[in-house]
């Protein structure tokens, strides 16, 4: 696709000296920084864009109605003022109810722009249109903890020149991995610099190839350069280095633009930045932050064991993630040791492979020739560490014994069974959500090596999942690397996808994609008999299925401490705080929009 960058004769803006930057700038903006003239013909400017409204400062002639408009913002929506030209007046008629968001504002200027050749990527850049494009804008909004939109303006936003929606869609699976708003200012309210903005960036975190942002971007500049429109502005929070850093290479510029929003509970951490929690993993953030919106008061006791405790009326109730004390230690060590786990559930009339405890090598290479595939594991442990996937040869399956027993002296030889890996998480017994998860992979480029692919998966999942999944490079890597065909000193050809693990686990690089909607009944009768085989009310069931819409499983774990971030938009958290605190749960069915932050 066409994309846009600053001409090669002509310097950065960040090395223009000061005073010569703000020149630069000074007739782009000199408009919105008259106080008696507001810009553009319409004055006290207002526009829904789904997730709240989106208030052109400079347009409004009387600053106490500014504050009103912007403190009467619907619940669950999160308003944006946006060209503020004097935030300290403003903040100061409602200092209890406004703060000055801590964002940068980036200006892309269209006359500074030649045309520049990108790489193709096997994307489809479109505007929404269908009811299936909202429901994959609103999925990854809530991965990204942004407010989600109504459907229906989604579709209606089809016939609005005002405000475009702009989807990503995967050419090869269909899927949408990608979104972005765009706003005609000259539309809205006759923008005498004849400008336009971006709004409501996100990319799919599980999507495993690279440039869905920057693809997008370059739409958006296309569609408002075919409009003669003279520049792009974006607001971006200040510590977003990644984003920045793609906005820059683009050739955004800061300008002195401010925004204002709310108190509320959405925008609390851009407010309140010393929260105690605030160094929690996200598994803990979900479930205190659910906690918080519901008046729950949050004790962190420890930082970095992640230990928590959630106060309400007279009941107290000590966390570690979703791990609480409503989970007995009984339960816990029948999740640990997972010969315990398969053995309870064979006992209640479940589905599990056959499995036998790691022996000499005759006793190995017997039971590889009875199932003619085997996994190994560690008797006990976590977050896929020391497993192995899919060995075939005795010296594959002895070489991954003594890897696994870094991990646990106690090592399991499990039969190996074909199918799609999925989790259930279960809470009081009753499924609650259920996603397939699919093993770290790569997409060649021609231009990188595997290794390379490698990590730049592994800093795009770090930055999705807050630091929890990453791609090991150790020899289970370099062995799934190798039945791949491949070293990892090899050039990946473009186009191609590479499986780089076998086990389809978050904490090595997995992503993980709901099917809520499609799991059979079967396989979630199967989940809550299972957790009550247990007795555990919060666990994650691991299923292996030829398909989700199947009732055909075998179950191969169970998880005491389910990580219940990986499982938004399903409404996990609030039916985890409603386990622990039922006189806090809403009486009216769950409604998942607008639930998180923008």
């Amino acid at each position: 696709m066409t994309l846009l960058s600053l001409p090669v004769d002509a310097p950065p803006p960040s090395t223009l000296p000061p005073a010569a930057a703000a020149d630069a700038l000074r007739p782009s903006i000199v408009n919105w920084l008259r106080p008696s003239e507001p810009a553009g013909s319409q004055r006290d400017v207002v526009i829904d864009m789904g997730w709240g409204r989106l208030t052109f400062a400079h347009t409004f002639a009387d600053d106490a109605k500014l504050v009103s408009t912007l403190v009467t913002e619907e619940p669950g929506k999160r308003d944006i003022a946006f060209y503020v030209r004097d935030p300290h007046v403003l903040i100061s008629l409602a200092p209890h109810l406004l703060f000055l968001d801590p964002s940068h504002t980036y200006r892309l200027y269209f006359d500074r722009l030649q045309s520049v050749v990108e790489p193709t990527l096997s994307l489809n850049i479109r505007l929404a249109r269908t009811a299936a494009d909202a429901a994959a804008i609103n999925r990854i909004y809530a991965t990204r903890h942004m407010v989600r939109v109504a459907p229906a303006f989604i579709e209606s936003s089809t016939d609005d020149p005002i405000v475009r929606f702009v989807v990503a869609e995967d050419t090869n699976s269909g899927e949408i991995v990608g979104t972005v708003a765009g706003v005609d200012h000259v539309r809205a309210f006759g923008d005498a610099e004849n400008g336009a903005s971006l709004w409501s960036l996100a990319v799919d975190p599980q999507c495993a190839f690279p440039g869905i942002g920057r693809a997008l971007i370059g739409y958006l500049i296309s569609h408002y350069m075919a409009a003669e429109r003279a520049y792009l502005d974006l607001s971006v929070i200040h510590d977003n280095e990644r984003a920045i850093m793609l906005y820059e290479r683009l050739g955004f510029v800061r300008v002195p633009v401010f925004c204002l929003k709310h108190k509320n509970a959405i925008n609390e951490p851009l407010f309140v930045p010393n929260l105690p929690e605030a160094r929690l993993n996200p598994y803990a953030r979900i479930i205190i932050n659910q906690a918080r919106r519901r008046g729950i008061a949050v004790d962190v006791i420890d930082e970095e064991g992640g230990y928590f405790a959630l106060h309400c009326g007279g009941r107290r109730i000590v966390c570690r993630e979703s791990l609480t004390e409503l989970t007995s230690a009984v339960a816990m060590s029948r999740c640990d040791d997972k010969r315990v786990t398969l053995r309870l559930l064979r006992k209640a009339g479940l589905s599990v492979p056959a499995q036998q405890r790691a022996g000499d090598a005759a006793a190995n290479d017997a039971f590889l020739k009875e199932h003619g595939r085997v996994v190994v594991k560690p008797a006990r442990g976590e977050q896929g560490r020391g497993i192995s996937v899919d060995l075939r040869l005795p010296s594959d399956i002895n070489a991954a014994v003594d890897r696994a027993r870094h991990e646990c002296q106690d090592v399991l030889l499990e039969q190996f069974c074909e199918g799609v890996d999925l989790r259930i998480v279960v809470i009081d017994y009753k499924v609650v959500a259920a996603a397939i998860r699919r093993p770290a992979q790569v997409v060649g480029d021609g231009r990188h090596t595997v290794a390379e692919l490698i990590e730049q998966h592994s800093r795009r999942r770090m930055a999705a999942t807050g630091g929890e999944s990453r791609v090991p490079m150790d020899a289970e890597t370099e062995r799934c690397v190798a039945c791949g065909g491949h070293t990892m000193q090899t050039v990946l050809p473009e186009g191609e996808v590479l499986p780089v693990r076998k086990a389809a686990n978050l904490h090595t690089g997995g992503t993980i994609h709901d099917v809520t909607a499609d799991l059979h009944p079967e396989l979630a009768l199967a989940a809550e008999k299972a957790a009550r085989a247990i007795d555990i009310p919060v666990t994650g069931l691991d299923f292996l299925v030829p398909r989700v819409d199947g009732p055909d499983y075998v179950i191969i774990e169970a998880n005491e401490r389910p990580g219940l971030a990986n499982h938004e938009p399903q409404p996990v958290a609030e039916r985890f705080i409603d386990l622990l605190f039922p006189q806090t749960a809403d009486p009216t069915p769950a409604d998942t929009a607008g639930r998180t932050g923008t």
